[in-house]
């Protein structure tokens, strides 16, 4: 899980998306209160619009989107209707004092509900041969 300063620049917020090939960037504070996310998506649209030079200056606070996140208890049905009603793709973990925890994508969701489906047909399997 890669973190962001607000005052940090878009470029300098680009380069390290490519380094450490993510796609994301959690905006923290005070070293790890999260404030906000800002994704390869909001830096390419927000270079765009400006279309100028001064586009480069831009700071990570100017274009990051709102946070939304879930706890790291929260269920699995109540992270995905997160997902699913605000549309996000990425989504930001935090334990109970706030505090960031990781990231969870909707690829990450995606996997996890295929391999509970494996596990579910496995089963199912095993129970049809035994009869």
């Amino acid at each position: 899980m890669i973190t962001a300063d607000r005052d940090e620049t878009v470029v300098d917020a680009a380069r390290r998306l490519a380094e450490e090939n993510v796609g994301d960037l959690v905006v923290v504070e005070d070293g790890a209160r999260p404030i906000g996310i800002v994704t390869d998506r909001d830096l390419v649209a927000s270079a765009l619009a400006c279309g100028t030079p001064e586009a480069l200056a831009l700071r990570v606070g100017e274009i990051m989107s709102e946070l939304v996140t879930a706890y790291e208890d929260d269920p699995v049905e109540t992270v995905l209707a997160v997902l699913r009603t605000r549309k996000i793709r990425r989504l930001p973990i935090i334990d109970r004092s706030g505090a960031l925890q990781g990231i969870l994508t909707l690829d990450d969701m995606v996997g996890w509900i295929r391999e509970q489906l494996d596990d579910a047909a496995a089963v199912i399997e095993r129970q049809t041969e035994a009869r």
